[in-house]
């Protein structure tokens, strides 16, 4: 485990400096430059550092390894890769303003924060199936829900008063170097789009696994309720989205509510038994 929390440490630094040197230019009134070639490589290998944290946090000896920590650690790992690859198709730099210190709080909380629990039947390979589309799946919507958070904040001060406006704060500046609010919309129903299909698959793999293992497809536990939830959530948005045009607030809120849902599903109940009531060796 020490391995993992040195490399989550690394990773925490090298998100957080990257993040200051994106804010830097911001905060002194100057314009977001577009990343180069070499910004582009340094968060490359920001996302390796934080990929072998993970391994060597997930992958040990006795089987798989997870925390509530961790699966927060690990979806927005797998956002930073989903952002790095969009980026080539669309240019959206300014998305790390909010992604870089994200990364940077959650892989230290993932360093701090090391105490989880062996995944019982870590042998069966439905279930290494199953876990890796459902840590995908909870990295796309993450980043969705980032987008979404983002696009409430750039909506809002869209939406300012014309007489509250003075002189420009580093929020003003920040907000007006985001892209435009039709272009995030664009990018959030891909990324729901994409999450939702995942997410379809991790329920369909997680019955898979749950006959195999206990006999029962759908166990009526927590993590079973708020993920199916979360997927009709997003699967009402997207039917809404096609039937009536949902868009803008309903959309936005709808999304943070799907990803609440997904949130809840494992973080949360995780969270309450590790670190509040120190119960991690509990499967």
């Amino acid at each position: 485990m020490s391995v993992s929390i040195v490399f989550h440490l690394l990773a925490a630094l090298a998100y957080a400096a990257l993040g200051i040197a994106l804010w830097l230019p911001i905060l002194k009134a100057q314009d977001v430059t577009p990343s180069s070639a070499l910004g582009r490589s340094c968060l490359l290998g920001a996302i390796a550092l934080h990929g072998i944290g993970l391994l060597a946090a997930i992958i040990v000896p006795k089987g798989l390894y997870l925390s509530w920590a961790l699966a927060l650690s690990a979806a927005i790992w797998l956002g930073m890769i989903v952002f790095w690859i969009e980026n080539f198709l669309l240019r959206l730099d300014s998305l790390l303003l909010l992604l870089l210190p994200a990364a940077a709080f959650i892989s230290l909380l993932a360093g701090v924060f090391p105490q989880g629990y062996l995944v019982p039947h870590a042998n069966s390979d439905w279930l290494r199936v199953h876990l890796l589309i459902a840590m995908t799946a909870y990295g796309l919507i993450t980043v969705a829900a980032l987008h979404a958070m983002l696009m409430t904040v750039l909506d809002r001060h869209l939406h300012r008063p014309i007489e509250s406006m003075g002189q420009q704060s580093a929020l003003d500046r920040a907000m007006g170097a985001m892209p435009a609010l039709l272009t995030l919309e664009q990018l959030l129903f891909r990324l729901i789009w994409i999450g939702f299909g995942v997410l379809t698959l991790t329920v369909i793999t997680g019955i898979v696994v749950s006959l195999r293992l206990t006999g029962h497809a759908l166990p009526l536990d927590h993590k079973t309720v708020f993920t199916l939830l979360s997927w009709v959530t997003f699967g009402v948005l997207l039917a809404g989205r096609q039937i009536k045009g949902w868009r803008g607030r309903i959309a936005l809120r709808w999304t943070l509510a799907g990803f609440a849902f997904l949130l809840l599903s494992y973080t949360g109940s995780r969270f309450v038994l590790e670190v509040i009531l120190h119960r991690g060796s509990l499967g």
